[in-house]
């Protein structure tokens, strides 16, 4: 009898081991993307994120271990070029034979071109919501040539890549599409979508339940959604100045309107005439609130606040402290959020 009850539990337990393993094998690139991959597998399998939190996504050298998860992977879930222009080649020759979907790429998603100026002028941003013309996001057959990107996979040491001062990579000169999409709620639940589409078509099996769980997911961001238009909207009227353009999408979705960012991207710091225009910003227009953010050189905000009454407060657009996982994007959009508002409160 007890032989037979140890057979029993063996046997479901190779029974749920093989059940995992054919769950498809996902890397995604950044924290945020993860957590909304996260939300859609739940307990069916846990994703590989390649760029970790607090490392800057447009200038990462990878480790072997998370060049080995994107060699493995049956699917790859990133923002796409316009943030991580290296993985392009990278994904291209480690995930030859994955199936690739680039979110910002994908038809419906909701597209800004970067700002331009250290000052923005009212409701400074063109919208773009039609990607009809990118509807094959799974083939990536059109990146062959990729001499700049030969091998990242030996890179052990990226220390290096905390210090981003001397960085000219076109991820700062501010041209074409913003790429801190994610921070739009509307992409958040659009890309839950696009991803229970993807996995359900690699693995039909559990396609109920990638469908139940991303559809729970938007119901969760709906939710949050809600709750913090309530707690912003007696802000809206309230200018503020942020460290870098990064936040656009999330301004939009809740009626808010940067006047300026202090830095023309997050990988140099800005000229001092820009810091002259800024302060001159924060002056013209009483500005109370200067954001800043927790990588970034926190004596340049001092300088803009010097001489002014305004607060500051840090915010970040990735995540940085949070921990990965199925509730990290909702965490994301709630902690900036909540952050916003205690300044301009």
């Amino acid at each position: 009898m007890l032989k037979s009850t140890v057979f029993g539990v063996s046997a479901s337990l190779t029974i749920a081991i093989a059940a995992q393993a054919e769950v498809p094998r996902v890397a995604t690139d950044i924290g945020p993307i993860h957590g909304l991959v996260s939300r859609v597998m739940k307990d069916l399998g846990e994703a590989d994120v390649i760029i970790p939190p607090g490392a800057s996504p447009h200038s990462y050298s990878m480790r072997p271990s998370e060049a080995l998860a994107l060699s493995k992977a049956d699917l790859v879930v990133w923002v796409g070029p316009a943030l991580t222009p290296w993985m392009e080649g990278t994904i291209a020759e480690l995930a030859s034979s994955a199936s690739v979907v680039s979110l910002l790429q994908t038809e419906g998603s909701k597209t800004l071109s970067f700002r331009e100026g250290a000052t923005f002028g009212s409701h400074d941003h063109d919208d773009h919501d039609d990607h009809a013309d990118h509807d094959d996001h799974d083939d990536h057959a059109d990146h062959d040539d990729h001499d700049d990107h030969d091998d990242h996979a030996d890179h052990d040491d990226h220390a290096d890549h905390d210090d981003h001062a001397g960085h000219d990579d076109h991820a700062h000169d501010h041209h074409g599409i913003d790429p801190h999409a994610w921070l739009s709620p509307e992409n958040g639940k659009h890309w839950l979508s696009i991803i229970a589409s993807e996995l359900s078509h690699i693995d039909p099996e559990h396609a109920e339940l990638y469908q139940a769980n991303a559809k729970d997911g938007i119901a969760e961001i709906e939710a949050l959604e809600a709750r913090l238009a309530q707690q912003l909207l007696p802000l809206k009227q309230q200018r503020f100045i942020v460290f870098h353009d990064a936040y656009q999408y999330f301004e939009q979705a809740f009626d808010l309107e940067a006047a300026g960012a202090i830095s023309l991207g997050d990988a140099s710091d800005p000229s001092p005439a820009r810091v002259a225009e800024i302060q001159e910003t924060v002056r013209e227009h009483s500005i109370s609130c200067v954001f800043s953010e927790p990588q970034f050189n926190p004596a340049l905000v001092a300088t803009v606040l010097e001489g002014v009454d305004a607060k500051t407060v840090v915010i970040d657009p990735i995540g940085v402290d949070l921990e990965l996982g199925l509730s990290f994007y909702t965490a994301l959009l709630d902690k900036l959020g909540t952050s916003m508002a205690s300044c301009l409160q």
